[in-house]
């Protein structure tokens, strides 16, 4: 997501948060949480302080890559609770910085649907709690495409009337799954021959495309200068909010399960209120304040058995069942196989 850094208590500006932070400067607040902007109510602090009597400062981080240098770097100084996907939760477990969580001191645990305790990445929720979930798929104008695009190869390798019309993700996971899933192979696909069959099927889709697009293609859709995208569930929600044509569809060879983790970590002196942070956010009332808002499904079962029905008829993604949203393959840490995938994707982007 593209964000801006949120001021706080403790520095007049981003620059001096992030100076504050890498520093390792105390916070006069009780606890410091980094998470993507607008991923949160606006007056989360406010919420928290009036419910917990703790002070909560929020900077923000445009991408899981961001957060994780400056963890990497700094063993997690200068954060108590950090929002990233569960690949990068997986590395800061498999790191030693990610603290247990007390579930003793999480009851709203309780609130999560079954599945969301099982994923394989993390059975049991031992080091990480799961906040938003949900599947990519394709995103398209129904008055714009003829018939129902049902396979990846229709974004890859689109027909004549949809050619300059289509935009990828840019983000090395995603970009790489859709060419791994048009070929039947695994979104943690690790193999260098399958990798790159991967990159040229890839570099001659980039042949077709009006664009990479991370955060705009659903207003490209909207104003009709896109016909079909690649998208998250979510934000192809954004789009068909704007025109009832938008469709959201996962093509029939699969999609991937991506999943927004919170993860404490091990280096936080104020373990006991990041504890209360989550449980209170995994509050039915406060958990489904994603789902209203920013038009994710949370993997909490009270939450979203709150929500009014009618934002489940206008956004028919939202109403997919947790069963089947866990048939979708989880994204993992690739370990090392993370360096061919950055390279691979550089060079997809460099070919002519």
């Amino acid at each position: 997501m593209t964000v801006k850094n949120r001021l706080t208590a403790t520095c007049a500006a981003a620059a001096l948060v992030a100076a504050c932070l890498a520093t390792g400067a105390a916070s006069a607040a009780d606890l410091v949480i980094s998470n993507w902007d607008g991923y949160m109510a606006p007056d989360i602090a406010e919420q928290f302080k009036a419910a917990t009597g703790l002070e909560i400062e929020v900077v923000n981080h445009a991408t899981n890559e961001e957060v994780m240098g400056k963890l990497m770097a700094s063993g997690g100084k200068g954060y108590d609770v950090v929002f990233v996907s569960s690949p990068f939760a997986e590395i800061l477990n498999g790191q030693g910085l990610a603290e247990p969580i007390d579930k003793a001191a999480v009851p709203n645990l309780d609130n999560l649907y079954p599945e969301a305790t099982t994923l394989a990445y993390d059975p049991g929720n031992t080091f990480s709690v799961p906040y938003t979930w949900g599947s990519t798929g394709l995103c398209y104008r129904s008055d714009l495409v003829e018939g129902t695009p049902d396979s990846w190869l229709n974004l890859l390798q689109p027909v004549d009337a949809l050619k300059g019309k289509t935009t990828m993700l840019a983000t090395d996971r995603w970009l790489m799954a859709a060419g791994e899933l048009a070929k039947g192979f695994s979104v943690n696909e690790k193999d260098p021959a399958r990798l790159e069959e991967v990159k040229t099927l890839l570099i001659e889709a980039k042949k077709t495309l009006l664009a990479y697009d991370d955060t705009t293609f659903y207003s490209k859709l909207v104003s009709g200068e896109a016909s079909l995208v690649h998208a998250w569930d979510g934000w192809c929600n954004y789009g068909i909010g704007e025109n009832k044509d938008i469709k959201f569809v996962v093509p029939k060879e699969g999609s991937d399960l991506w999943i927004d983790t919170i993860v404490v970590l091990k280096s936080s002196e104020k373990k006991d209120a990041a504890m209360k942070f989550i449980n209170f956010i995994l509050d039915a009332k406060n958990h489904a304040w994603a789902a209203q808002n920013i038009l994710y499904k949370v993997p909490n079962k009270a939450a979203m058995e709150s929500l009014d029905k009618a934002l489940s008829e206008q956004y028919p993604n939202m109403a997919m069942a947790p069963a089947d949203l866990v048939k979708y393959e989880l994204l993992r840490d690739l370990g090392t196989a993370q360096k061919d995938y950055s390279r691979i994707v550089s060079e997809i982007k460099a070919a002519n």
